[in-house]
């Protein structure tokens, strides 16, 4: 399983340990993953992944996984949330066009 955040792709990074003497050593910066299940509003359904501390915290203050969904760029997305997605802009398109039929 890759270290890689479903939501922002944010993945493990590489830097140096520096001491006092100024010796350098690699390490790895990891990435705060925690496995979650979020909820999609417009689909119904309970979604598991695993995304960043960040990321969870970007996808409550804009509002819930769908707004998430609709705001992100594609490039960052994994394959599933692509899928996820495009469901949930079909979802989004559907009730608009539901409530359009509904008010003529």
């Amino acid at each position: 399983m890759a270290r890689r955040c479903e939501l922002t792709g944010k993945g493990v990074m590489v830097g140096n340990n520096v001491s006092h003497a100024n010796n350098k050593t690699k390490r790895r910066f990891r990435p705060n993953l925690v496995n979650v299940t979020l909820i999609s509003d417009s689909l119904n359904k309970r979604i598991a992944m695993r995304i960043s501390a960040a990321a969870l915290r970007t996808v409550e203050h804009r509002g819930g996984l769908d707004k998430f969904l609709v705001k992100a760029k594609d490039v960052e997305l994994s394959e599933r949330m692509l899928r996820l997605k495009r469901e949930v802009v079909a979802a989004h398109q559907d009730t608009a066009a539901q409530q359009d039929s509904a008010a003529s």
